[in-house]
């Protein structure tokens, strides 16, 4: 039977584009090439809406991941937006905002952002691939000593961080996990396993086996439809099981990451194919993975 019980999604995302305050969405921009056609996601994106892709999903709550504010004004503002937003149903009980962990004033943004109680963490991109057409960011930044400052001031506001990357960071995090062992960590999109060859499916797998190892990592099995030869449930299996076989039942998070997945499925195809595919487990791991890892993990009122 398909689980009926609550369910938190662990990541999406909202977006107003009247404000023209996410410049990615507006344009076309040669440096995201690597994202492919975006232009299903040109348009505003509210609660409401959010709650339509979800219809008949049992939603108990969500977790608001930034979704690249203009980086060239105050991260703070999205968080105020946010705040200001009619979030019915429990939309972005937690948000996820955005720092800039390596940069000067990153203390005083991680305190404005600790004025709202909703603010559970912060999200970086550390997406390095020596491919040029894969690679988001420069090599090495989670072991420079900029970052690390960064992530010793998390501990001050009990903030999680989120890291979108790939499968070649894993010894890095890895090792900033064992550095920092009272930070929460968590993965976003099953690791991204980008690179669906062989050598590149065992380097996920190996990379997760990495992570998996620093009990203060947990990952989202979020966007799993983006990963694999097609949309059917055999594949999505391989993907969600992949990270489920790793992390266990007790770190791993279902997480939706709408509405940019839904290039790959709806709402409820996400659903019904994860309840299908941990069919097999108990009723209390079902819970675990669709709703009590996330409200553990995210500080969710109990």
């Amino acid at each position: 039977m398909t689980y009926q019980g609550p369910v938190i999604d662990s990541h999406h995302h909202l977006w107003d584009l009247a404000r023209g305050k996410h410049l990615w969405l507006a344009a076309d921009d040669p440096s995201l090439a690597a994202l492919g056609d975006i232009s299903y996601m040109r348009h505003t994106y509210l609660p409401s809406d959010y709650l339509a892709d979800a219809a008949g999903v049992n939603l108990a709550g969500t977790v608001h991941i930034e979704a690249v504010w203009d980086r060239r004004r105050s991260p703070v503002e999205e968080t105020a937006w946010l705040e200001m937003l009619d979030r019915p149903s429990g939309i972005a009980t937690r948000c996820i905002a955005f720092a800039g962990l390596t940069s000067p004033d990153a203390a005083q943004v991680l305190e404005a952002h600790a004025a709202f109680p909703r603010v559970a963490g912060v999200r970086e991109t550390i997406r390095w691939h020596p491919d040029p057409a894969k690679r988001w960011t420069e090599a090495g930044i989670v072991g420079s000593d900029a970052f690390r400052r960064g992530v010793k001031l998390l501990g001050r506001h009990g903030f999680v961080l989120e890291l979108l990357m790939n499968p070649y960071q894993a010894d890095e995090v890895a090792a900033l996990a064992r550095d920092f062992p009272e930070q929460l960590i968590l993965v976003n999109h099953c690791g991204t396993p980008v690179d669906r060859d062989e050598a590149g499916l065992q380097r996920w797998s190996a990379g997760l086996q990495t992570l998996a190892a620093c009990p203060n990592i947990a990952i989202k099995v979020s966007n799993f439809g983006a990963y694999g030869p097609d949309k059917s449930l055999p594949a999505l299996r391989t993907t969600v099981m992949t990270c489920i076989d790793a992390f266990g039942t007790d770190r791993a998070l279902f997480g939706t990451d709408y509405p940019v997945a839904r290039r790959n499925m709806t709402y409820r195809a996400m659903f019904d194919a994860f309840a299908e595919i941990v069919a097999p487990f108990s009723a209390d791991e079902h819970r675990a993975l669709f709703y009590e890892n996330t409200r553990q993990w995210y500080g969710f009122p109990a």
